[in-house]
């Protein structure tokens, strides 16, 4: 099966994750109206901005993204990612990865083939998070699912943090009810054209 990432290398690999394919609909059903909080506060978008994360926690082995240009409201990053924020929320060429209100239960649909479609759920809304580049708070996490066949279910977990960005990414095979980690990536710094970075020490 061909998988392709999307968001920004880390969210490009959790895309990548879920699969691939044209996104034919994405489900606006949300009132984007009704937001919890600021989508776009949990992503920021601007040429120059960057992530270094660690990859399936070795200290050895990382992935750095950094966005180099914008068109027309999409941000493109050296990993191939292509991100923007609309009036619903953060989304990719494929799907929204990100959408309002940024609350525990609130859910979306992507289908991004005839036979993909993608679930996600708002799992957690407003606890810290901790990674090798310090703790956060406020942070939303989200679960995508995405059912292979009839015995596996891709399950992508992503945590943003407001004024940061995306902190974690967790992929895993759901078999038999069994959740088998594949791949996960923390951050372990970052930097934003305003001049924010990790904490010192």
């Amino acid at each position: 099966m061909k998988r392709s990432f999307g968001v920004g290398g880390a969210v490009v690999l959790a895309a990548l994750v879920l699969g691939t394919g044209c996104s034919k609909n994405v489900d606006a059903a949300a009132d984007a109206s009704a937001s919890g909080g600021d989508v776009s506060e949990y992503y920021p978008l601007a040429v120059g901005n960057s992530w270094t994360y660690r990859i399936n926690g070795r200290d050895d082995k990382s992935v750095t993204v950094e966005i180099v240009k914008e068109e027309a409201g999409v941000f493109h990053d050296n990993q191939g990612g292509q991100l923007s924020v609309d009036g619903y929320g953060l989304r990719d060429p494929k799907r929204y990865l990100l959408r309002g209100p940024l609350k525990t239960g609130h859910a979306w649909t992507n289908v991004v083939s005839v036979s993909s479609t993608e679930r996600y759920s708002i799992v957690q809304a407003g606890a810290p998070c901790q990674t090798p580049a310090g703790t956060f708070p406020r942070c939303v996490q989200v679960e995508g699912r995405n059912r292979v066949d009839a015995k596996a279910t891709l399950v992508n977990t992503m945590t943003f943090a407001p004024g940061v960005g995306m902190v974690r990414v967790e992929m895993a095979v759901e078999t038999n009810g069994q959740l088998v980690p594949q791949t996960s990536l923390e951050l372990t710094a970052w930097q934003l054209r305003d001049g924010a970075a990790p904490p010192s020490g």
